[in-house]
């Protein structure tokens, strides 16, 4: 019986020792968090409590919260380890540490910082830059157990005016695919600090090898997207080439040949200098059953760009032959004549293609298109 109340006892103690109970956060300072992605995966993460201008009391603190309610500098909290001999930055928020999370390998300020949870802390000044902290201790209450030991970052940061905000807010100002500007925002002040992604390409990359090796890599459409993502933007050729073989291969349980397939591969074997074997592909793409009459048009802009101009008349040409006598085929042979510097043989197919389009937009650009042909300038 004694071991069975000491085992209760036991339990209980347990449970008290793990209980917590879930209360409003202190001062009223609600939690808040933001995320912001660049590109397709890697993202920021902000957690931060949120205390705002007006005092729990119900009074206005504005024009009393920098340098006051918030001082400058370094200061002696009071407490944990913060002293006169290890003084404390300012925890950018309210409570808990505020946190800032990084998925992948990022520049902050132009300064690397590893993938990771950190603190941010501030250290504001009455005039001239601040300077930005992240610390390794993100678990700590505010900064009262700040260490400089564990600064992952330092960087300067300049405050700026900003509209009025009655609450400290985390905003994404500016979100690109591979940087964003992150401000805390605060009474009459922004305090902004610049975010960048070194590697996105090959973050994306990995994305890919990864969806490569498996479900979507068993999709024909799947492989020429990945591949073609790698060709439009000069990255990981020589793999997505070896993919992108499998992908237009009929004997491939995972490849489809058709006039996509083929572009894309043909766009690679030309990037790697393997213009013979490009070559061969694209006129094949162009003659594949599966073209329709816009896709040999773009075959033949796509060699156009590649500086094949003679070569693209010929697709441009056939086209024709394919298609019969339609708007398209004439933009095409209009364009085609362009690039060899026929203008007189451009503009008339131009002329041609106006009387036909199908639409205002198209009739617009044609329209441009022949006043550039008769000033003698090239359409392409």
């Amino acid at each position: 019986m004694k071991k069975l109340s000491l085992l209760i006892a036991l339990i209980f103690a347990a449970l008290a020792t793990n209980a917590q109970l879930k209360l409003a956060p202190s001062g009223g300072n609600q939690k808040s968090v933001v995320t912001q992605y660049m590109g397709a995966h890697a993202h920021v993460t902000i957690i931060y409590n949120s205390p705002d201008v007006t005092s729990p009391q119900g009074q206005s603190r504005r024009g009393k919260i920098w340098g006051q309610l918030v001082p400058y500098g370094m200061n002696n909290l009071g407490f944990g380890i913060s002293s006169e001999t290890n003084k404390s930055p300012w925890r950018a928020g309210a409570n808990e540490n505020t946190i800032i999370k990084f998925s992948h390998d990022v520049e902050v300020q132009g300064r690397p910082v590893p993938a990771g949870k950190y603190g941010l802390h501030l250290i504001p000044e009455a005039s001239g830059p601040w300077t930005l902290i992240f610390s390794k201790n993100s678990g700590a209450w505010g900064s009262y157990f700040y260490r400089s030991e564990d600064d992952v970052l330092r960087a300067p940061v300049t405050p700026q005016g900003s509209e009025y905000n009655e609450w400290l807010t985390f905003e994404f100002t500016d979100r690109q695919e591979e940087e964003c500007t992150v401000a805390l925002k605060w009474e009459d002040l922004s305090i902004p600090f610049r975010i960048t992604l070194p590697n996105s390409k090959e973050i994306y990359v990995e994305h890919l090898r990864s969806a490569m090796e498996n479900s979507p890599g068993f999709n024909w459409s799947v492989r020429n997207t990945a591949a073609n993502y790698c060709l439009q933007n000069d990255v990981n050729l020589e793999e997505a080439l070896e993919w992108q073989k499998a992908t237009v291969s009929n004997t491939s349980f995972v490849g489809q040949e058709n006039v996509t397939t083929l572009q894309t591969l043909a766009g690679l074997q030309m990037k790697l200098g393997q213009k013979e074997e490009g070559m061969a592909t694209i006129k094949k793409a162009a003659s594949h059953p599966t073209a329709n009459v816009f896709q040999i048009h773009g075959i033949g802009r796509q060699l156009i760009a590649m500086g094949k101009k003679e070569e693209a008349m010929q697709i441009f040409q056939y086209n024709l032959e394919k298609s019969g006598d339609v708007w398209p085929v004439n933009v095409g042979l209009a364009r085609g004549y362009s690039a060899l510097g026929q203008y007189k043989m451009a503009l008339k197919h131009a002329q041609i293609a106006l009387t036909r389009a199908p639409d205002q937009l198209n009739r617009d650009g044609l329209t441009q298109s022949i006043e550039m042909l008769k000033s003698g300038q090239d359409i392409n």
